[in-house]
């Protein structure tokens, strides 16, 4: 199967001392739901900031759709990152726009040839492919529950039909019952999103063993173990069997 990204021997050093990767490889195969996982300060993130050519490797490469990240220029950059839909961990919505006005604001940025009627039309389609009501569109993010701001986010991030959907930290700080109506969305979206490639960086195992259809572990900078949940498991590894055990356990404190 295709890989929709690839990073390949990725080292990262923002002092010039201590590397976060240290020759870090990992495959995210096109189509598949991809959940990174591990504990904090693993790199997750920066991995992530690497994938949209925020960060840029001190050594090695990240290709997306076939594409070195790091070659490209500033503005094809720019372009090239309508690739990407991005759920962000707060949902990031800007707060003096309306609901509807979020999801407009990317397409009036990068899809100008269309007329306004045209961008209202096509937000408020994605707005109910999310699940929102019309009765919503014209409020304020203050005005909305924080599940109706991550439907919301996500309406924006699907706003441009991106070919690679990006999730970080999407569940962080939810209730037990919001986080499931997330993770129930994240699996609805990709399930009909046809040759869609989604990532999710997430603390939350259990949700990555449910949703997910690809598993990667990183510790200390390097992909410790990737497979599925089967193979998670299975794992011989130490720090595997430790983080499956405390999520496991954190998990059944909720139910």
């Amino acid at each position: 199967m295709e890989d929709a990204i690839r990073l390949i021997d990725v080292k990262k050093t923002f002092d010039g001392k201590e590397f976060v990767l240290k020759g870090l490889n990992l495959n995210v195969k096109k189509g598949k739901l991809t959940a990174i996982i591990g504990f904090s300060g693993t790199g997750k993130s920066v991995v992530l900031k690497h994938i949209l050519g925020l960060f840029q490797p001190t050594s090695g490469r990240v290709e997306v759709l076939g594409k070195d990240v790091s070659q490209l220029s500033s503005d094809d950059l720019t372009k090239f990152r309508c690739n990407f839909g991005v759920l962000f961990q707060s949902s990031a919505l800007f707060d003096d726009m309306t609901v509807l006005e979020n999801v407009c604001f990317p397409l009036q940025e990068h899809r100008r040839n269309l007329l306004p009627n045209q961008v209202l039309e096509i937000a408020s389609k994605k707005l109910r492919q999310v699940g929102l009501d019309p009765k919503h569109f014209e409020k304020l993010p203050s005005q909305i529950s924080g599940g109706m701001q991550k439907r919301t986010g996500l309406a924006r991030a699907l706003a441009l039909d991106p070919e690679i959907l990006i999730y970080d930290e999407p569940t962080t700080g939810l209730d037990p019952i919001l986080t499931e109506m997330v993770d129930n969305l994240i699996v609805e979206t990709h399930k009909h999103r046809e040759g869609v490639t989604s990532v999710m960086v997430s603390h939350d195992l259990h949700a990555a063993f449910r949703i997910a259809d690809e598993i990667v572990m990183l510790d200390a900078g390097r992909v410790l173990l990737c497979g599925t949940t089967e193979d998670f498991y299975n794992a011989d590894n130490e720090l595997v069997k430790k983080f499956v055990s405390k999520g496991m356990r954190k998990e059944n404190s909720h139910t």
